[in-house]
C-alpha cells in the first residue's frame, strides 16, 4: 500500500485495495514513534512493510492511538502484545466494547492509556484529543496544532461522513462532532478511510459540502 508524506515526520499508509476493508494508518516519525489506527490484524502486514521503509519494526512503536474500537481500526493492537508499545483509547469506547460490543472479541482488552478530552503530550509532541461521538460512543479525533493536522477516524471523510446505523451510533451527535471539528484550523484532514484532504481551503470546503449534502440523511 502506498506511503504518502503529509508533512515533515507525518506519513499516511493509505489503504486502496477495494477487495478488503481496512483503515488508513498514520505514522508520526518524531522523537516518539506513533501510529494512529493500526487496522485489521490479518491486514497488518502492509503497516509492517511500510514501517520497514523507515528501518523500523512494529515493536519500536512507542504509542498506538485508536480513534475508535471498530475491528478495522482496533484489531491490529494484537500485533503489539509482546512489545512495550502503549495502546491508547477513549474510556467511553472501552466501556462500549466491554458492555455493548462484546461480539468484536475484545471484551478483555485493557488499553494502557485512557484518552481524555484535552491536551495529550507524547514526549515533545503536543496533541489535542477531541471526543467525537456519533459514529461510535467513544470516537476521538486527534488534532496536531503544530502541523494543523486532524486525524478524524470515521467521523468525517473526503466528501462523506461515518455511518450512524451501527451500535452506539447517533446522527445528532455526529453532526455536533463534525461542527466542532470544522472550527479548528485544519490544513490536513486525515480520515480513517479514503483520500487525505490537504489545503486549508479544500478542508473548509469539504466540511461545508458534508454539512450541506449529508446532514439531511443522518
Amino acid at each position: 500500500m502506498p506511503i504518502a508524506k503529509i508533512s515533515e515526520d507525518l506519513y499516511a499508509f493509505l489503504w486502496v485495495d477495494q477487495r478488503s476493508n481496512n483503515a488508513n494508518t498514520y505514522f508520526i516519525n518524531g522523537t516518539k514513534k506513533i501510529l494512529v489506527d493500526p487496522g485489521h490484524y490479518h491486514l497488518f502486514g502492509h503497516v509492517r512493510d511500510n514501517l520497514s521503509s523507515f528501518s523500523l519494526n512494529a515493536e519500536e512503536i512507542d504509542l498506538v492511538i485508536v480513534t475508535h474500537a471498530h475491528p478495522d481500526h482496533l484489531e491490529a493492537v494484537r500485533a503489539f502484545s509482546e512489545s512495550s508499545t502503549l495502546i491508547a483509547l477513549h474510556p467511553a469506547e472501552r466501556e462500549f466494547i466491554r458492555t455493548k460490543a462484546t461480539h468484536i472479541g475484545f471484551s478483555d482488552f485493557e488499553p494502557d492509556v485512557l484518552l481524555q478530552e484535552g491536551e495529550l503530550r507524547v514526549g515533545d509532541l503536543i496533541f489535542q484529543v477531541i471526543h467525537s461521538p456519533g459514529h461510535s460512543p467513544g470516537s476521538i479525533s486527534l488534532y496536531w496544532p503544530e502541523k494543523k493536522a486532524l486525524f478524524s477516524g470515521d467521523v468525517i471523510f473526503s466528501q462523506g461522513l461515518g455511518r450512524t446505523d451501527l451500535p452506539g451510533g447517533s446522527g445528532q451527535e455526529l453532526k455536533e462532532s463534525i461542527r466542532t471539528l470544522s472550527r479548528l484550523a485544519v490544513h490536513h484532514l486525515l480520515p480513517g478511510h479514503g483520500e487525505v484532504v490537504s489545503g486549508r481551503d479544500r478542508v473548509k470546503a469539504n466540511f461545508e459540502n458534508v454539512e450541506t449534502v449529508w446532514f439531511a440523511y443522518i
